[in-house]
Formats: C-alpha cells, structure tokens, sequence
C-alpha cells in the first residue's frame, strides 16, 4: 500500500500524531473534551424532543418507547464507546508507533465490523424485538407502539454503527472536532425529521412512531455516508482505500481483542440498571418516580464522563504506540480526576440541594421527597463513578481493558447479592439507594486499582517524537 502522506501541524511542524506526543495534557483534553460534551448534550437533547414527539401519541406510546428505549441505548453504548473504542486505540496506537499504512488499513477494517455489527443488531432486534419487550412487560398497545417504533429503528442499525465507527476512526487519529460537529447536525435532523414524519408537520404524512423512529434513521444514515465519503477523500490523517486493503485476521483481532472485551461492559450496566430499577418497583411508583428522576440525571452526567474519557483515548494510544507508557498514564489519571472532580461536585451539589433538579419533573411531595432520598446516598459517589468510566476510556486507548471490564463485574454482582439480601429482608426503601451509592463507589475503586496495577507496556529507550 502506498503511504499517505500525513499534512504537517501548524503548531509544532510534526505531524498531528507525533505533536500529540508531547502537548500539554490538560490543554489538550479539554480542547478534545468540549466538542464532544457539546455533541453528546445534543444527542440527549434530541432524546428529549423525540420523548416529547411520543408523548403525544399517549401513555401507550410512552410505555413503547420505554420497553424499546434500553435496546436503543445499548447499541450506542457499544456502537460508540465499546466497539468504537476499541476501533479509537487500534488506530491511535499505529499513529504513535510512527505507522500511518497500518492507521488506515485499520480504519478499513473497522468499517467492515461496523457494517458486520449493524447487520447483526438489525437480525437480532427484527426477529426477537417483540419477544424482548414481552419479557420486559409489554403488553398490548404498549407492545405493538413498542414493535412499530423498533421495526424502523433496527433497520437503520448499519447507519447507526456505521457513523459511531468512522467518528471513532478519527477521534484515533486526534480529530474531535469534525465528529462532534456531524453528530450536532445529526441530532438536529434527528428531531426535524421525526418531527416532521411522526406528527404530520407541512406535507408530510403522520406515521406516528414508525416516523419518529425514522428520523434517526435517516439522520443517522446521513452522517454515516458524510463520514465516509470525508475519510474516502483523503482530507484528514487517514484515508479509506477499501478496494485496496484486503482483510487481515491480525488487524481485526488488534480492534475486536479491545472493542470485542468492552462490549461486555454495557451489557453490565444495562443488566445493573434493570436490577435496580426492578428492586425500586417493589415499593410502589412514588420511590420508582423518584429513582427515574434521579437516573434521568445520570444520563446527563455520563456523557460528561463520556466526553473526557473518549478525549483522553487518543492521547493515551498514541503514547503507548510511541513506548510513552508513562505518559499514557499521567493522561489517564489527569482525566479520570477531571471527570472526577466535575461529577463529583455536580454531585455533592444535589445531594444537598436536590430540589435544583427535581422541581424540574415533578411538583408532588412525595415524589420530591424520594427522588432527594437518591440523591443523599448517590450523589456523594458520582465522582467515583466519573473516575471509573473516565479511566475505562483511558484503559481501552492503551488496550487494556480487562480490569476495568472486571470492575464492572464486580458492581453487578454487589447490586444483584445486595440486592437479593435487601429485597428478602422486606429493607427500607433507602437501603436501595444506598446500594446504588455502594455500587458506584466500588465500580470507580475497583476500576482506579486495576489501572494503577495494570502493565502499560515498558518505556522505550528512545520514544518516538
């Protein structure tokens, strides 16, 4: 293959892969992590705007689109931060080790996954999508809301995976700002275009959920083909040549040996999710409506979290290609206690004044009252947990994300044990968001001891600059 050339930094003259070896860590993350909170604040707002859609159809709607809502979230969850990590440190890793041949053969190679990925979500959720919701409590209306919004969406799965994927190429390649901007103007045409199909807006037929669901879809689709046809062109680091690079077992192991691993990691947290939300039901909707209100906020803070992990994944992988290890995890750990500190006090701050949030869903005292309950025990952990899944992104960009996959096991395993023990002995409903307090705190500690104890790779005697 021939090698591409790679255009010079205006900064430093390097390149962009060698001038990341050396900036200032904490400059960098922050010029990495602002394009991508902006991006995923989009996204959640669009959730928002197509719950708002749904809601008008009635509570039958809402009930579908809570059955579907969880496989949703999962396959971005390993679309975008698992797989497409994954996809992030195998490219990131080739740039510092000074092999930019290798960087583009394996942006190649992630796209095949992404395409083999979304073909298999779309078979899985087609076919066994109502059986799921079934078992999930569907019943109903609610059910075939439930199927007539999935049916579309998991149509689309290949555009969706597709554009997670070729983002996560060129945040490898240390280019944040392009992603982020396709995923704001996706979320935009997210919420036009639902809007547009699911209600009847102008000329438009009103296909209720079907055409909220296609919204995503098109949009989705539409910022994939934009992706692609950019990395075809050749104008950033990397450049897709497919009909010139055939398929190597080594270059696909080097992506699916991380992204394969830390899929099991969402799996984990939906599952955890289910566990608590099951275990809340038990004492009626008032605690239930308190927990959602608390969890809905959780899906605000991840994406913070989000953020600065994905911003550290380059920085990290292109140290360990260059033998850097040591910085590696000076970036890791500059990261995770950024995120740390940001959750942390977000978090502190509710759990003494939680009515700042609460009073924005519900006026009734006693849901007020439940939902402060959660914040008193959880909010003291969430910068914890934001040092966990801060240091999970940082741990896939250097490739080694065994431990923090096991420390996720372990926090399943403490909320499903306590769990069992809480619900067998009829416990308060407190001792409930004690436990989700529990299984934060020992995600984000479990999560920082495999880190500190995990083999980075040696320094080499003379790293790449």
């Amino acid at each position: 293959m021939k090698p591409i050339a790679t255009p010079p930094s205006p900064v430093s003259g390097q390149r962009p892969a060698q001038s990341l070896l050396s900036v200032p860590i904490v400059p960098a993350l922050l010029r990495f992590a602002l394009p991508n909170m902006a991006a995923m604040l989009a996204t959640a707002l669009a959730t928002v705007a197509e719950t708002a859609y749904v809601g008008s159809f009635g509570v039958s709607a809402l009930a579908g689109m809570a059955l579907v809502f969880p496989m949703v979230m999962l396959q971005m969850m390993l679309s975008a931060g698992a797989m497409g990590g994954g996809v992030s440190s195998a490219v990131s890793r080739a740039l510092g080790a000074g092999a930019p041949e290798r960087a583009n053969a394996l942006a190649v190679h992630a796209l095949w996954i992404g395409l083999a990925a979304g073909a298999l979500s779309s078979l899985l959720l087609l076919t066994w999508g109502p059986a799921v919701y079934a078992g999930l409590g569907g019943r109903g209306q609610a059910l075939a809301q439930a199927v007539a919004y999935s049916n579309v969406a998991f149509v689309g799965s290949i555009g969706v995976w597709l554009m997670n994927t070729l983002a996560s190429v060129l945040r490898g390649s240390g280019n944040m700002a392009l992603p982020s901007a396709v995923f704001l103007l996706v979320s935009l045409a997210q919420v036009a275009i639902g809007g547009a199909l699911g209600l009847g807006w102008g000329p438009f037929p009103r296909l209720g959920m079907a055409g909220v669901a296609a919204g995503q879809v098109i949009a989705s689709s539409a910022g994939a083909a934009f992706l692609y046809a950019y990395l075809r062109a050749g104008r950033s680091t990397l450049r897709l040549s497919v009909h010139a690079t055939p398929l190597q077992g080594e270059l696909l192991r080097d992506i699916l040996k991380v992204g394969g691993l830390a899929c099991i990691s969402p799996l984990q947290t939906v599952l955890t999710v289910l566990i608590l939300t099951w275990l809340v039901a038990q004492f009626g909707p008032t605690a239930l409506a308190g927990y959602g209100i608390g969890a809905r906020l959780e899906f605000l803070l991840v994406p913070i979290a989000f953020a600065i992990g994905v911003a550290s994944v380059p920085l990290v992988g292109m140290a360990i290609g260059a033998g850097m290890a040591a910085r590696a995890k000076r970036v890791a750990w500059t990261a995770a206690l950024l995120a740390s500190a940001v959750l942390g006090l977000l978090g502190l701050l509710l759990a003494i004044a939680p009515d700042l949030w609460t009073r924005l869903f519900t006026q009734e005292a006693p849901v007020a009252a439940a939902a402060a309950l959660y914040f008193h025990w959880a909010g003291p952990f969430y910068g914890l947990f934001g040092l966990g899944l801060c240091l999970y992104f940082s741990a896939l960009g250097a490739g080694k994300v065994g431990g923090p996959v096991l420390a996720g096991t372990l926090r399943l395993l403490v909320v499903a044990v306590g769990g069992w023990l809480l619900a067998r002995a009829q416990a308060a409903p407190w001792t409930i968001f004690a436990l989700v307090a529990l299984g934060m705190a020992v995600f984000g500690l479990a999560v920082a001891v495999a880190v500190h104890y995990s083999h980075w790779g040696s320094e080499a005697s003379s790293p790449r600059r």
